[in-house]
């Protein structure tokens, strides 16, 4: 049905993106870890005070960036790290099928790694988003009362 040549060019095209999968996980765990430090530096020195007039409209477009960063980190980091779990379950099957367990056995290690990853990077980025969140609102209810 479908020719051999296309197969095998989607399965490379697919392998391809293992390697772009897990340097985006990577590039989204150093974010999630500076998005912790920002984060950490707006509760205790940041948020003392939300500036009048024109800089309160700036600071809820900061806020809203911040916000829309976490939200990216919600959710692209655990779609990378299912795009990083099932890529290399492939080739590992085709190793099983062909008796090599020691191939199977590392796409396996890269696809639990690629997905706790994926979660934590995640999980970083929901509670960062829920926190920011009741600080914003909070800061500009005390503000506007």
């Amino acid at each position: 049905m479908y020719s051999g040549t296309v197969i095998t060019l989607m399965h490379e095209f697919v392998a391809f993106l293992l390697y772009p999968i897990i340097l985006g996980l990577g590039v989204m765990l150093l974010l999630a870890i500076w998005e912790i430090g920002l984060a950490m530096g707006e509760r205790f020195w940041g948020l003392n005070h939300i500036p009048a007039g024109h800089e309160r409209v700036m600071f809820e477009h900061i806020a809203r960036r911040r916000i829309e960063r976490a939200d990216i980190l919600t959710r692209v980091s655990p779609m990378l790290g299912l795009m990083g779990t099932l890529i290399p379950l492939g080739p590992g099957l085709a190793g099983l099928g062909q008796g090599d367990l020691s191939i199977l056995t590392t796409a396996v290690t890269v696809a639990f790694d690629t997905t706790v990853l994926g979660l934590l990077t995640g999980i970083v980025g929901f509670v960062l988003g829920r926190f920011r969140r009741r600080w914003y609102d909070e800061m500009i209810a005390s503000v506007a009362s």
